[in-house]
């Protein structure tokens, strides 16, 4: 028996020193195949997001065959010029261009065609246009379509992804409020709190956790999904924080609580988690989707590891990774799941604050663990032993779990008293 508990410490061990261990890759390049006709050509992996590291990658003097991944971002319409000019330097270095399904490109760059361009290759044999080519890697390579194009309209995957989160969570609270007999009326107040507190809360959240220079160099930023440098652009929010999110939710929660439906907040709370936790979820898929908060270099040999080639520039060179979102995402349905459980089969929904203090507990427990994975979130200006900004912040959210669950004997009603028509 002993034996076999030391084997699984090993194995435990590890996995461990795997995952925190990060891999490294000289130059940013990583190791792959070319299956030309049936015959490997090996190739080293190349790929970024930034402009200025492209256009100089062919003066970089690679002796081995190179496989360069482009990106739908390296041409955007603003930067067509540069685009083209980048696409020439590799032509001069004896690149050759191929779109998607890796047929060869011979036609000059084009407004038109541009984004077809998909990947520059420079190998000792050029590739002739009849040659069946595929690219084989011990890692998989993550490069998703932005999102749905209706029309002239892009309907991104995170914008989606939030979609998701509201409605399947409208959904949810729907259900829980005719278990608990509560009258339909209070769900649309509900809704429109938690929509407020959860963007406001994660934006502002961002802004001062991650990047406090923005109240400063791009002030309406911070409130408007635009960018006031350099004229005004429209970009999206590019930074939402769950710590952020949280606060606000619950602030605007004790608002629902006193103000509208009556109830004491931890009951309001222990079932806005539940919806909450599904709701994460779905945010973190947004952001696998987005190949933003990105893991840490992986061992290309890892079944985990993941190539995001339209990973921003910020979290370092574009190389096999961890898929931090996955890990979180899943812990959070896992969340969910118990939550519910303990919602439906225990009499624990009755002692008002029990739920919430353990969804405290392990929510931030899984975002605490993750953390030692992902590439650090904008600048980390708080760190304290070791830990990371999104470390320091899950402690106190996680002691306060504690604290919530031990007082919550303090809140018991009985199913009489919740099953109460208002």
């Amino acid at each position: 028996m002993s034996n076999i508990f030391f084997r699984i410490y090993l194995v435990i061990f590890a996995l461990v020193t795997q995952c925190l261990f990060a891999q490294e890759y000289p130059g940013g390049l990583s190791d792959g195949t070319l299956d030309i006709n049936g015959n490997n050509v090996p190739v080293k992996i190349y790929s970024t997001t930034e402009m200025g590291d492209l256009a100089a990658f062919p003066d970089r003097g690679i002796k081995e065959n190179v496989l360069v991944i482009l990106n739908e971002s390296n041409f955007e319409p603003a930067y067509y010029n540069y685009g083209v000019s980048t696409l020439v330097r590799f032509k001069d270095s004896q690149y050759q261009f191929f779109d998607k399904n890796f047929k060869l490109i011979n036609t000059a760059p084009t407004k038109d065609n541009i984004t077809t361009f998909k990947y520059a290759v420079k190998s000792a044999k050029p590739i002739a246009a009849s040659d069946k080519v595929e690219l084989e890697t011990s890692f998989k390579i993550w490069d998703p379509s932005k999102g749905v194009h209706l029309w002239a309209f892009t309907l991104h995957f995170y914008s989606l992804m939030f979609v998701f989160a509201f409605g399947f969570g409208y959904i949810l609270m729907t259900r829980i409020f005719k278990i608990d007999n509560v009258n339909q009326k209070y769900l649309e107040p509900l809704f429109t709190w938690t929509l407020i507190g959860t963007i406001l809360g994660a934006r502002l959240g961002h802004v001062i956790f991650y990047q406090p220079e923005l109240f400063k160099e791009d002030f309406w930023s911070v409130f408007l999904p635009i960018s006031t440098k350099n004229g005004i652009k429209f970009t999206g929010f590019s930074g939402l924080a769950s710590h952020g999110a949280t606060i606000a939710l619950i602030l605007t929660t004790l608002y629902y609580s006193y103000k509208i439906i009556k109830k004491n907040p931890f009951w309001v709370y222990d079932r806005l988690g539940i919806v909450v936790a599904l709701g994460g979820a779905f945010v973190r898929m947004g952001n696998f989707f987005n190949s933003e908060i990105v893991g840490k270099p992986a061992d290309p040999n890892s079944p985990f590891a993941l190539l995001f080639p339209q990973q921003s520039s910020e979290y370092g060179l574009t190389v096999p990774r961890y898929p931090s979102q996955l890990f979180e995402a899943v812990g959070y349905v896992a969340l969910f799941i118990l939550l519910w459980f303990l919602y439906r089969k225990t009499n624990k929904k009755y002692q008002q604050g029990w739920l919430f203090g353990l969804f405290f507990i392990i929510l931030w427990a899984i975002r605490f663990f993750v953390e030692f994975l992902k590439e650090p979130q904008g600048d980390e200006f708080i760190q304290i032993g070791g830990l990371n900004t999104g470390q320091v912040l899950s402690i106190p959210f996680m002691i306060a779990g504690v604290i919530i669950m031990i007082i919550s004997k303090k809140f018991k009603i009985t199913e009489a008293e919740n099953a109460k028509p208002e």
